[in-house]
């Protein structure tokens, strides 16, 4: 059963918007993600159900609302049935 919290270089891999924690981690360190519309410092910062999380994709930006914490890193469906686009 998943938690009610996890860290965020953790749960942009297991939704599969980054190809590793280390690359996740890399994003973060260079201050392109937001959550709630602050920018996070440090990858260990916790995240739940019901924040907003801002990241860069492609030439834009994606804005995701955390809906559930996945327990692990699933397949495809299974990562985006934990979120929804803003």
């Amino acid at each position: 059963m998943a938690g009610t919290s996890l860290r965020i270089d953790k749960l942009l891999w297991h939704l599969r918007l980054s190809k590793s924690r280390s690359l996740a981690q890399a994003l973060i360190g260079e201050g392109h993600v937001r959550l709630n519309g602050n920018r996070v410092e440090k990858p260990s910062v916790e995240v739940k159900v019901g924040d907003t999380i801002t990241l860069p994709r492609g030439q834009g930006a994606l804005a995701i609302r955390l809906l559930s914490i996945p327990p692990r890193r699933g397949p495809a469906p299974e990562a985006q049935a934990c979120y929804d686009e803003i």
